[in-house]
């Protein structure tokens, strides 16, 4: 994948996991996908986003994820269609769950809403900045119904409440 589609902002092979009674499975996998201008984090109005990039959510996210025997696959594009072929890529098929920063895709990214039915995944949908009360068409959430939460609102502490909740979500279904 190249940088003007969409690029890979890390990757975890999935190595083994020890139950209870010391047999090993895979590490469940976690994919998070960050939308439309979320790769201008730290650049854009602090206000609404704070200072933080995405490589920094990127290492937190990963520490929390490896302290709970979790893996994460990011991966950030400003183009629809290529969020929806990473979506439809095997190894993203295998993933456990989803976290995922649609940007305004969340308000008319309807291809983006059937790749994520398609997948048949857990979702959780995340935004720093609360959605309800910026922007325009703010009565139109594409994803409303697909996915399990949305955290809004917290800047990037909305990535880290929602991995925990989506893994709580995942130990227990």
């Amino acid at each position: 994948m190249n940088a003007v589609h969409g690029q890979k902002v890390g990757y975890n092979n999935s190595p083994p996991r020890f139950t209870e009674n010391g047999t090993s499975r895979d590490l469940m996998k976690i994919l998070v996908i960050h939308g439309p201008n979320l790769n201008m984090l730290g650049k854009r109005d602090p206000t609404k986003y704070g200072t933080l990039t995405i490589d920094d959510i990127k290492n937190q996210m990963q520490i929390i994820a490896s302290k709970l025997d979790y893996t994460i696959d990011f991966f950030q594009s400003n183009h629809e269609g290529a969020i929806i072929d990473f979506l439809q890529l095997e190894t993203s098929r295998a993933a456990d769950g989803v976290i995922i920063n649609p940007g305004a895709l969340v308000r008319y990214g309807y291809c983006l809403r059937q790749a994520l039915i398609d997948l048949g995944k857990p979702t959780f949908e995340v935004h720093m900045s609360d959605i309800d009360r910026l922007g325009i068409n703010r009565s139109v959430n594409v994803l409303e119904d697909i996915r399990i939460d949305q955290i809004a609102g917290l800047k990037e502490k909305s990535y880290y409440e929602a991995l925990e909740k989506l893994i709580k979500y995942l130990e227990v279904n």
